[in-house]
């Protein structure tokens, strides 16, 4: 039997924080070729938004069977 996919609001909020992540990989990328150490920010924004996609994710699919995220 296949994952369930997770409820609307769950799976929206991860959508949004995985497009949040690709554009910070982006910024980085861009500023560490342009020889600005800014690109650590983003590096950083993308890690925390990497994070709250799988949060995101595991807290839908959590939902959908009745668990919770915590354990």
């Amino acid at each position: 039997m296949p994952p369930s996919l997770p409820p609307e609001p769950a799976r929206r909020l991860a959508r949004y924080s995985l497009v949040v992540c690709l554009l910070a990989t982006a910024a980085a990328v861009v500023s560490f070729v342009q020889g600005s150490w800014l690109g650590v920010v983003w590096v950083l924004m993308a890690g925390l938004s990497s994070n709250m996609t799988w949060y995101y994710l595991r807290r839908g699919r959590d939902r959908a069977r009745g668990g919770s995220v915590t354990g």
